[in-house]
């Protein structure tokens, strides 16, 4: 059974509210001159980036001129998109670009994470965590640096502590096992991590190995998120020091899924490259 949330809740109806306005020819223009709500408003509803109100969904399903069984039952799908998930009674430590991410992680059904450098918040010791976070903002307040490791914790616990989590297939690249964040003993720590988790049944761990070479993923880190729900379509995840980038289009997911395909291929199990040494 897949995991339901606030976030998936908002994307599913703001996709079928925009589909509905799409069937009828409706501009956001024509929405907001009816006084139904404001474009930004309605932006905000398609995109699903905040809950929504059960009389604005009447509202526009009046408008669009739904029928009163398709209206009652988005007007119902309104009411989970005020649910809180864990990670909003933290306030600003989450930012609104990375919140949207998170309500997805936590109901992902697979997740492929690549990244060359840095190992994915699920997976860090709280060491290498605050390490993270201290090269980050060296002169950030002690206060303010636990606050992020205790959320990046409550996220781990939050995630593995479901009943059915998503599977997690990772590829890093030989330099984030490499790189001494925080020192050679937090990396050992963080390593024998990643090797303790990847000893779990739906949890995969690889190493893309310098002498790999060229290969397909050199761009930039992402993470896919699929869910198993049809209705909650797959999604790439591209995340920047000031934002991220949800890409949903069949043609961005092909390409994004050849890429992974292709580094899977060269990458190899983090204990056949912690037991050969490759570097």
């Amino acid at each position: 059974m897949p995991v339901t949330g606030p976030t998936v809740v908002r994307r599913q109806l703001g996709r079928r509210l925009r589909r509905l306005r799409e069937q009828a020819s409706r501009t956001e223009q024509e929405v907001e001159r009816a006084k139904v709500c404001s474009r930004t408003t309605l932006w905000r509803i398609e995109s699903g980036k905040g809950p929504v109100k059960m009389t604005t969904v009447r509202g526009l399903c009046w408008f669009y001129g739904a029928d009163p069984e398709v209206t009652d039952a988005l007007t119902r799908l309104a009411n989970g998109t005020d649910e809180h998930g864990w990670w909003e009674s933290h306030g600003d430590a989450v930012p609104d670009w990375f919140r949207l991410y998170v309500g997805l992680e936590a109901a992902a059904s697979d997740i492929q994470i690549y990244d060359p450098e840095l190992i994915h918040g699920l997976l860090q010791t709280p060491e290498y965590a605050r390490a993270v976070f201290r090269a980050a903002e060296p002169a950030a307040p002690v206060e303010a640096i636990e606050r992020r490791v205790n959320l990046r914790l409550e996220r781990q616990l939050a995630y593995f502590d479901r009943a059915d989590p998503a599977r997690i297939t990772a590829v890093f690249g030989a330099g984030a096992l490499l790189r001494e964040v925080g020192g050679p003993e937090v990396m050992a720590e963080q390593r024998d991590h990643l090797a303790t988790l990847g000893q779990r049944v739906k949890v995969s761990i690889r190493v893309l190995p310098f002498a790999a070479g060229a290969h397909a993923a050199m761009v930039s880190p992402f993470i896919q998120l699929d869910f198993a729900d049809p209705e909650d379509p797959d999604i790439v995840y591209v995340e920047s020091h000031l934002g991220a980038h949800y890409l949903e289009r069949p043609g961005e997911l092909a390409e994004y899924r050849r890429i992974f395909d292709l580094i899977q291929r060269q990458s190899t199990p983090i204990e056949q490259y912690e037991s050969e040494e490759y570097r």
